[in-house]
């Protein structure tokens, strides 16, 4: 394992990350475009049947974008899982690239230039996402204490004491230092 990358414990192991993973982009894909489509839904509707025109989409929609979402979770964790078991590491390269091969292959049946250009898009979204991620976890996680140098203690004479309001030190007593 390289310096500076860990391994995401949180996971599952790769065969069953794949279901994991499909089951997660199901509900997302279902509750995310099942909020949008209730909203275009009550959009669409009649001036009396807005709930019923949104819940309708819900209904007919929500189950369509939770199986999109499925297939591209579906074969990004399989590509993902393929690039580390012939990579024999986990980084963020595998993501990328397995970014791409999904990009890709969905568009297969578009063409190759479609699916040339998917794949570019793929690539560079899971590059965005990765970066991201970087950047947030090394500016949340705790800076390391410097080292502590052996240097013999020194001895230090005790701070003077503050002025007395008596001698002119402003002071009103008050725990501001003399400045209330």
């Amino acid at each position: 394992q390289q310096a500076g990358m860990s391994v995401d414990h949180q996971r599952e192991p790769c065969p069953h990350r794949i279901i994991d993973d499909v089951g997660g982009a199901f509900g997302m894909g279902a509750f995310g475009g099942g909020m949008w489509l209730f909203g275009k839904g009550c959009y669409n509707a009649p001036a009396n049947y807005r709930l019923r025109g949104g819940l309708e989409a819900v209904r007919t929609g929500a189950p369509r974008t939770g199986g999109s979402f499925a297939v591209w979770g579906g074969l990004f964790s399989t590509f993902d899982c393929t690039l580390v078991a012939l990579r024999k590491k986990e980084d963020p390269w595998n993501s990328i690239a397995a970014g791409a091969l999904t990009g890709g292959v969905l568009q297969l049946r578009q063409g190759a230039r479609a699916a040339a250009k998917s794949a570019a898009f793929g690539g560079v979204l899971l590059a965005l996402i990765e970066g991201i991620g970087i950047v947030v976890t090394r500016v949340a996680a705790p800076n390391a204490a410097p080292p502590i140098a052996d240097v013999a203690p020194v001895d230090v004479a005790p701070a003077p004491s503050p002025p007395d309001s008596a001698q002119g030190g402003g002071g009103g007593g008050g725990g501001g230092g003399g400045f209330f």
